[in-house]
């Protein structure tokens, strides 16, 4: 039988994966009373939920005015962007080297976001289903290492992941066709063998992320 989700789990699954990814949401303060409703949940949860988020760096509670969603910085967008390349080039090295290329994965969620450019709407559920593809893209190459503790440490960044990515689809005209077009020169350099080709690739991919970020 499977198990009852809380409350208070449901409030972090609604806020990590559909109020902070928002790119609206930032800098603004969020409504515990909007959200309860919102969610389907007493304000409790909520307040649980945002707690748990302030231990994530992800919210801040700021006295007599609530629930804070701090923009992310450049410093912060450069370092994850830093601890993304380093962990995915670990990853192309470590899974030419032992035959573990995840082609199949690949492909299928490129092929699922060349999908949505084709023929989802122009709204923000559109560009998050894009970026949900696009880190199980990254992810998928990442498990493939075969090393639990770097899979988790990836996964974790999961929801800063959302909030950039989701950030640079409107900051840049036909930046999913772009994305696109950066994830096959990823795949085809690992399905070539090009331990050097798919560093590039994966080098190129978050300095465009980074520099659209970063120059809005």
């Amino acid at each position: 039988m499977p198990v009852r989700e809380s409350g208070r789990d449901k409030a972090v699954r609604y806020l990590r994966e559909t109020v902070l990814a928002d790119p609206a949401v930032q800098g603004t303060f969020l409504n515990e009373v909007e959200l309860a409703k919102r969610i389907g949940v007493s304000r409790t949860p909520v307040r649980e939920a945002l707690l748990l988020l302030v231990s994530d760096g992800l919210v801040e509670m700021m006295p007599g005015r609530g629930a804070y969603v701090p923009p992310l910085t450049g410093r912060q967008i450069r370092e994850l962007m830093e601890l993304r390349g380093i962990l995915e080039r670990h990853a192309a090295t470590r899974t030419l080297t032992g035959g573990t290329v995840p082609l199949p994965a690949l492909r299928a969620a490129l092929a699922e976001q060349e999908k949505l450019v084709r023929d989802g709407p122009d709204d923000l559920a559109t560009a998050t289903a894009f970026i949900d593809r696009d880190m199980a893209f990254h992810q998928s190459l990442v498990d493939a290492v075969g090393n639990a503790t770097i899979a988790r440490t990836y996964a974790g960044l999961r929801v800063r992941q959302r909030r950039v990515g989701v950030a640079a689809l409107y900051r840049a005209a036909n930046r999913q066709r772009s994305v696109c077009t950066e994830h096959g020169r990823i795949v085809d350099a690992l399905a070539a063998g090009d331990e050097a080709a798919a560093h590039a690739a994966i080098d190129e991919h978050l300095e465009l992320t980074l520099r659209v970020l970063l120059e809005a």
